[in-house]
């Protein structure tokens, strides 16, 4: 009966890779059951009086048929999560894929594997880690002195969260990949690891890629200096090189400004870092479209209200006017050298003459007093072309002039030839 079984188990895991889903779906479910029954009647006899009994080799078998390395399993994983409810399940399947990820990626000799590494992602990143001790109370196998089992330990569910993450990214990921896991870094990875300093070689490694990776890769290394006392003593020198045209037309615009505002939120931040920040976005802004014009304009002054010493910018007499007298240099990797606190905004005041009229609006608050209440920006960070222009078609205008001279002939002239056949009426 036990060698039937066991043949029985094997089919229903083959059956995990049929081509339907509802075969699928309902062989998951029946070794799940199996899971259950063998809990509560084990196959293996107890070691000694009072020892722990769960079926693990039976959920490793069904972790491995979950992740694939040919076929996305993601629909397949979503019916899953509802077993990740139980703390036990949960803690023996992140035990299963720390394990099979090295077991896969070593055949592999560490090359990506696209649909593998996704279908891990999808499975890991569905677990809900509990916060306290005392919620670890929803047990599939029921034991008699739980108080001594592992399981019920949060410290233990913890070091096994933390072990199955630091293995995953061990392995060089997909583009696509490491911008998902740093999506969910800093809220759904970080706070439940024993030890979140153990990530900072792989937020170094993902800065060095470039572009929206790097931006995402500085937010959780932000997290680990404002949380856990991390030295990183480049980090506002990187966040500074990220600063080029491209900010102004990505489509992560918006997350980029988000960040920037809370990494620049510490009114203790010395004034020639923030002054240099001012500098290179205002810079910048002389290219930029409109939408973003209309968001960092605002955003520039926010920075002066937490940090008035940036204000001789602004209130510099007799300071340059244009690029060829500025003394900022633009190129300097090092904001310290770029000698932003000797120059001026002139930026700012050209942009008062901008071609459109809320931008240049906009750009004439610095020559009033600003008030102490920072704007809020938040509704502007989204904003796009699309919507300026609805807003302008929206707007109520009346006729507005456009000669003081009004018009004799086809051009404009009063003795023209063509007026005396093509009058204009």
């Amino acid at each position: 009966m036990r060698h039937r079984y066991r043949s029985c188990v094997c089919c229903l895991a083959e059956l995990m890779g049929h081509p339907s889903f509802e075969v699928k779906e309902t062989s998951l479910c029946t070794l799940m059951k199996f899971v259950e029954v063998e809990g509560e009647y084990p196959l293996v006899k107890a070691e000694w009086k009072g020892s722990f009994i769960f079926p693990r080799e039976l959920l490793k078998l069904v972790v491995e048929s979950l992740i694939p390395c040919e076929e996305d399993s993601s629909l397949l994983i979503s019916r899953f999560q509802e077993y990740l409810e139980y703390d036990d399940v949960r803690y023996f399947v992140m035990k299963a894929v720390t394990e099979n990820i090295g077991q896969v990626m070593q055949k592999t000799k560490e090359i990506p594997l696209p649909v593998y590494q996704q279908n891990v992602f999808s499975l890991i990143s569905s677990i809900s880690m509990p916060s306290r001790e005392t919620e670890l109370v929803n047990f599939m196998v029921k034991q008699d002195h739980l108080e001594e089992w592992k399981v019920s330990k949060l410290k233990e569910h913890k070091r096994a969260f933390e072990r199955m993450w630091l293995v995953f990214l061990k392995y060089k990921l997909p583009t696509s990949l490491y911008k998902k896991v740093l999506m969910i870094l800093h809220d759904s990875i970080l706070p439940h690891m024993n030890e979140p300093t153990l990530m900072i070689d792989f937020l170094t490694a993902a800065y060095d890629i470039g572009g929206a990776i790097s931006l995402l890769a500085l937010n959780g290394l932000f997290v680990l200096i404002h949380q856990h006392n991390l030295e990183y003593p480049d980090f506002y020198k990187k966040l500074y090189s990220l600063l080029d045209p491209s900010i102004y037309h990505v489509k992560y615009r918006a997350r980029f400004f988000r960040l920037m505002d809370l990494f620049l939120s510490s009114s203790h931040l010395p004034a020639y870092l923030v002054a240099a920040f001012i500098k290179r976005l205002s810079r910048l802004a002389l290219t930029a479209p409109p939408e973003a014009l209309l968001m960092v304009i605002p955003f520039i002054c926010n920075l002066f209200r937490r940090h008035p010493a940036c204000k001789v910018l602004v209130h510099r007499p007799g300071g340059p006017e244009d690029l060829l007298e500025d003394p900022y240099v633009m190129e300097e990797e090092e904001p310290s050298e770029s000698r932003a606190l000797e120059s001026s905004l002139w930026e700012l005041q050209a942009l008062q003459n901008h071609y459109y009229p809320d931008v240049a609006k906009a750009a004439a608050i610095v020559n009033q007093s600003l008030s102490e209440m920072e704007d809020d920006i938040s509704g502007l960070l989204e904003l796009s072309t699309d919507e300026l222009f609805d807003r302008e078609v929206m707007k109520n205008t009346t006729d507005v002039p456009l000669e003081f001279e009004q018009a004799r002939g086809l051009f404009g002239k009063k003795n023209d030839i063509f007026a005396e056949h093509f009058a204009l009426d």
